[in-house]
C-alpha cells in the first residue's frame, strides 16, 4: 500500500522503480524512447505521440482551448503534438489521450524504433498468420444476433470504442435538441471523465447512483425526457458489479427516443448478451479476449434494428482510431482461446466467492450473482455459469495489513489468465479517497474506499484461496 500511495502521489522513490504500467496511465517505455528521440532530433520542449493525425489534431485543439500554442507533426507516419513544457499542459495532454485511447500503439512505437536503428529487433511473439480482422470478427460476430461481420468494429482500446460511439450518438442527439446524458451507476473513471468533459452545460451530466431504482429513473424521464440524449450503462458495473434491469431501462429510454449505450466489459461479451437492450454496445477486448494481458483493443457494435443504424455505424467507424496491424494480429492469435479460458475462470469464481463469504474476516462480497443483481444478471447471462472473473470484497482488518501480506499478483486490469487484485478505489479515485468530501461522495454511492477488486485467473482455485487465507490469517 505504501507503493500505491507513492504511485498516486508521484513519489520518485516509487515511480523511478516502475518499468511500465497500464498503457493509458503510464506511458509505455517504447513511446518514451521514441518521444525522446524526436524531441532531441527536432528540439521540441514537450511532445506526445498519438495514434493518428486525426487524434493529434484533436489534441492540438484541446491544448489550444487551454491557451497553448500546439503544433501537429508527422514523423515518417508517426503523429505527434508538441507544446510548451509546463506541468499544466502536460496534464491536459495526457488526460485527453488517456480519456480517448489516443496514445500511439506500443507495437507501432517498437517498429519505428527498429526502423530508426534505435532497437535491434521487435520482441518475438506469436501472431495469427492470415487475415487478422476476419479472424477476430469470426469469433465475435456470432455473439451478436442479427449482425453481419461488417457490424463488428474494432478499436484501439475499450475507451476509444466508447469515445467514438458516445461522440457520434451525442452529436446525433444534440441535433435534435437533446443534450442530457445520464450515467447509470458508478462507472469506470474514464467513462465518467468523458461524460463530464463533453457535457455542454454542467446540468447536462446527470449521475443516477442507484441502478435498481427504476421509479426514480421514470421520474427523471417524466421531468426531462425531451432533453435526455441517452444513458450510459455498464452491465455489470465496475467495481460494485451491479446489474440494472436492462430490459426495463431500455423500454423506458426508447419510449422517450433516448439512446442506450451499454458496456459489458466487466463480464465480457462472451458471457453476457446486451445488444437487444442497447443502441450501441462498446467493450474492452483488452479484457478476456486478450487473456495474456499484452494487447489493448476495443469493440463497437451498433444494434442493426435501430433507426438509422447504417448511418450511425458509418459515423462511428469513421471516428475510431485505426488498430495497429500487429496489435490486431496478436489479438487474433489469442481470441480463439477466450471461451476455454473463461470456462476455467468461471468455474473457479463461485468457489472463491463461497470461501470468501464464509470467512469471518471478510466483511462484504460482491459478484455477478449477488442477491440484489442476480435476477437482472441472469436475464443477460449467456449460460448459468457465465459470471465473468470479477469479485469485489472488503475485509475486517486494516487494508494495509491484508494487502501487504497477500501473495497474489497485483495490478489494475482484469480478465486475464493471471489472477490480479488491487485496492481499486485508491488506484481509480485517489483524490476522493484522500479527502473528507471525497469519502462522503464515495459513501453516498455505496463505495467503500477499502474495497478490493479481485479478477480470478486460470490458476487452480485452491492456490488462490490459499493465498487469500494466508493474508487473512
Amino acid at each position: 500500500m505504501r507503493a500505491v500511495h507513492g504511485y498516486e502521489q508521484k513519489d520518485p522513490a516509487i515511480t523511478s522503480q516502475m518499468t511500465s504500467g497500464y498503457p493509458r496511465f503510464v506511458v509505455h517505455p517504447f513511446l518514451q524512447k521514441l518521444t525522446a528521440h524526436y524531441q532531441a532530433a527536432h528540439q521540441l520542449p514537450a511532445l506526445w505521440l498519438a495514434s493518428s493525425q486525426r487524434m493529434a489534431a484533436e489534441l492540438q485543439a484541446v491544448l489550444t482551448r487551454h491557451g497553448a500554442s500546439a503544433t501537429v507533426h508527422d514523423f515518417d507516419g508517426i503523429a505527434g503534438v508538441s507544446h510548451a513544457d509546463t506541468a499544466d499542459l502536460n496534464k491536459h495532454a495526457k488526460t485527453f489521450l488517456q480519456n480517448t485511447g489516443g496514445f500511439l500503439s506500443s507495437r507501432a512505437a517498437e517498429d519505428q524504433l527498429v526502423k530508426l536503428g534505435l532497437q535491434a529487433a521487435a520482441h518475438p511473439e506469436k501472431y495469427f498468420p492470415d487475415n487478422a480482422l476476419t479472424e477476430v470478427r469470426r469469433h465475435l460476430q456470432p455473439l451478436f444476433a442479427g449482425t453481419t461481420v461488417e457490424d463488428i468494429l474494432p478499436a484501439t482500446c475499450g475507451i476509444n470504442a466508447l469515445y467514438a460511439a458516445f461522440r457520434a450518438l451525442a452529436e446525433r442527439q444534440a441535433a435534435r435538441g437533446r443534450t442530457i446524458w445520464v450515467q447509470v451507476g458508478w462507472l469506470y473513471l474514464d467513462t465518467i471523465a468523458l461524460l463530464k468533459r463533453y457535457a455542454p452545460q454542467p446540468d447536462d451530466y446527470v449521475y443516477f447512483a442507484n441502478v435498481f431504482d427504476l421509479p426514480a429513473l421514470e421520474l427523471l424521464f417524466a421531468q426531462k425526457g425531451s432533453q435526455i440524449a441517452g444513458l450510459i450503462i455498464e452491465a455489470p458495473t465496475n467495481p460494485l458489479i451491479q446489474t440494472p434491469d436492462l430490459a426495463a431501462i431500455s423500454r423506458l429510454a426508447h419510449s422517450y427516443d433516448a439512446a442506450v449505450l451499454v458496456d459489458p466489459s466487466v463480464s465480457s461479451v462472451f458471457s453476457v448478451d446486451v445488444l437487444p437492450y442497447a443502441d450501441v454496445v462498446v467493450a474492452s477486448l483488452t479484457k478476456y479476449s486478450a487473456s495474456e494481458g499484452d494487447i489493448m483493443a476495443g469493440l463497437v457494435v451498433v444494434n442493426p434494428t435501430i433507426a438509422g443504424a447504417n448511418e450511425l455505424r458509418r459515423d462511428i467507424k469513421s471516428r475510431l482510431e485505426p488498430v495497429y496491424p500487429r496489435d490486431l494480429a496478436r489479438l487474433a492469435y489469442q481470441i480463439g482461446s477466450t471461451r476455454q479460458v473463461m470456462r476455467f475462470i468461471e468455474t473457479t469464481v463461485p468457489l472463491v466467492v463461497a470461501w470468501l463469504e464464509a470467512h469471518p474476516m471478510v466483511k462484504s462480497v460482491a459478484w455477478a450473482l449477488s442477491p440484489k443483481s442476480r435476477a437482472n444478471y441472469e436475464k443477460i447471462a449467456r449460460t448459468p455459469e457465465s459470471v465473468g472473473s470479477m469479485i469485489s470484497f472488503t475485509v475486517r482488518k486494516p487494508l494495509e495489513d491484508f494487502y501487504d501480506k497477500l501473495r497474489l499478483p497485483k495490478g489494475p486490469s482484469f480478465g486475464m489468465k493471471t489472477t490480479l487484485i488491487c485496492p481499486f478505489i485508491y488506484l481509480a479515485h485517489y483524490d476522493l479517497v484522500t479527502s473528507e468530501a471525497g469519502r462522503a461522495e464515495l459513501s453516498a454511492s455505496g463505495l467503500d474506499p477499502e474495497l478490493l477488486r479481485l479478477s480470478i485467473g486460470a490458476e487452480p482455485a485452491q492456490d488462490i484461496i490459499a493465498a487469500l487465507a494466508e493474508a487473512l490469517a
